[in-house]
Order: C-alpha cells, then sequence, then structure tokens
C-alpha cells in the first residue's frame, strides 16, 4: 500500500510520497511514470519522494511524468516545505531542503499553525555554457549569450540559463496564442542541450510584470514553472526588459521574483495548497 498527498503550486501538480522508512520497493522512475499517468495513475507533473538527510532537514527526490529525475522543481518544494511543517515531520518555519542541486533554504509564513506563503532561496543563476549544459556552435565570450534556433524555416532565439535544471528563455511578443506544442517539443530535445531543456516562452508587459508560458522538460506543457519563473527573470533583467523585482504570470498563478545582482542571487515567493490525499 502507498500513501500519497496531491499538493499543487500555480497549477503545477505533485505526488508528495513521504519515503522516510524506504518503504517504496519499487523504482522511483517507473513508480513515477505509473503514478503521473493522467489515464490510469493518480495524474501529475511529478512526484516527489521524501528521504532523510544527513546534512539537511529533509531531502527532496523529484521525479518527471516520464520518469526522468529533476535537479531541483521551484514549485515542487514549496509543496513539500508546506508538507514537512504542517505534518510536524520538520517544525521550523526556517528550513533546509536536500536537493540534486544543492541545499536549499526555505522560509514560511506561518498563520495559525498553517504555511500561507513560501520563500525560497533559489541559489545562483549560472550563465556558463558547460555548467548549464550547452553545446554553442561558436566560443562563448559573454556571460549571457543567445542561440540561434531554426524551426520550420524560421529562427528562434534562445538564452540558456540554469537555475540547478536548464533552462531556455525565448522572448515572443504574443505568448497567449503561441503553438507551444509544436515549438517547445523541439527546443526541449534540440541538439544544444546534452541533456535537454525546460522552455520558458516569455512577454514583457512591462519592467514589473511578466507573461509567460513553460514547456517542461520530460513532461510537456504545464501552468506553471518556479525555476522557469526566475529564469525568465534573470534573463529580462539581463537583457534591460525589467527590473529586479518582478511578477510572473503563468497561466496557473502568480509568481513573485527577485534577483540580487551583487550575490547572483535568486529568491522566488509563492504559495501552494493540497488537493486531495489518498492510497494505492
Amino acid at each position: 500500500m502507498i500513501f500519497f498527498t496531491k499538493m499543487q503550486g500555480t497549477g503545477n501538480d505533485f505526488i508528495i510520497i513521504d519515503n522516510r522508512e524506504k518503504e517504496i520497493v519499487y523504482t522511483y522512475s517507473r513508480l513515477s511514470e505509473f503514478l503521473c499517468n493522467r489515464k490510469f495513475g493518480v495524474g501529475a507533473d511529478g512526484v516527489i519522494f521524501i528521504e532523510n538527510s544527513k546534512i539537511a532537514d529533509s531531502k527532496m527526490r523529484i521525479f518527471n511524468a516520464d520518469g526522468s529525475e529533476a535537479e531541483m522543481c521551484g514549485n515542487g518544494i514549496r509543496c513539500l516545505a508546506k508538507y514537512l511543517y504542517e505534518k510536524e515531520i520538520v517544525k521550523k518555519e526556517k528550513m533546509r531542503i536536500e536537493t540534486l542541486s544543492g541545499i536549499k533554504n526555505v522560509d514560511l509564513i506561518v498563520e495559525n499553525k498553517t504555511v500561507i506563503g513560501i520563500k525560497v532561496d533559489m541559489g545562483n543563476p549560472i550563465f556558463e555554457y558547460n555548467r548549464t549544459p550547452v553545446i554553442f556552435p561558436n566560443i562563448v565570450k559573454k556571460e549571457l549569450e543567445r542561440l540561434e534556433i531554426n524551426f520550420r524555416n524560421n529562427k528562434l532565439y534562445v538564452y540558456p540559463i540554469s537555475m540547478g535544471n536548464p533552462h531556455a528563455v525565448c522572448f515572443v511578443k504574443d505568448v497567449q496564442n503561441l503553438k507551444i506544442e509544436d515549438i517547445g517539443s523541439r527546443i526541449e530535445s534540440y541538439k544544444y542541450f546534452p541533456n535537454k531543456t525546460n522552455v520558458e516562452f516569455v512577454e514583457v508587459v512591462n519592467p514589473k510584470n511578466l507573461k509567460m508560458r513553460v514547456w517542461e522538460r520530460g513532461v510537456g506543457e504545464t501552468l506553471g514553472c518556479g525555476t522557469g519563473a526566475c529564469a525568465a527573470s534573470v534573463v529580462s533583467y539581463f537583457k534591460k526588459s525589467t527590473n529586479r523585482e518582478v511578477i510572473v504570470d503563468l497561466p496557473g498563478g502568480k509568481l513573485k521574483v527577485l534577483y540580487f545582482e551583487n550575490e547572483n542571487n535568486v529568491k522566488l515567493i509563492g504559495d501552494c495548497s493540497y488537493i486531495f490525499e489518498g492510497k494505492l
């Protein structure tokens, strides 16, 4: 019997499974593929497994709907933090969570023992091509470089960046009417991205606001992406299109992103909620 909790952050939905006692006998990858199936499983964008950590308050392992393991997830870690606190697994309003992209510091906003908001220290955005990772056709000399991608006799331009996981930020004039499935799947597995990539399609509304749709690696289009919102905000800032503090409007809700250039550090602020609990 597997007990689970389903949660969402900006419409990005996750199945949370507490495996601190190592009772799960199935491989995380195969189990995640089954659970995320919206016809035969529970249905979700990803599965978060809770494990014990020797270096932090808890450990998060997150798997995409296709069974691939992701390094980090901004929406997922907020859901996990709320779960850990309200289930009294970690009784702290400031907690440290171990991920594949390092330890993340999380601050909770709590009212009457209920988490109503979460701020995550997302760490340092990475521009270096060999750490993103991305294969540039030419020698890279600048911190932020633009890549040209051929798509049906048209040229697309994306900015590779990593938030602990790979992203490609693409600016468009009308994000709402974009045919994201064709373009997103093409960029995700393009030859320049050896580990594939998440793809953000971004419309700059004004210096304080972005509209964004995201094609997530191993999932497809999702209603929200925390690391993607951070990647888009940082690139927009360096392009001098937005301020260091910006609201990112996603199909599933809004996220606030703050970028501190002196420290090269990003903070992500948003909420999340429970959907249901179950067993199978």
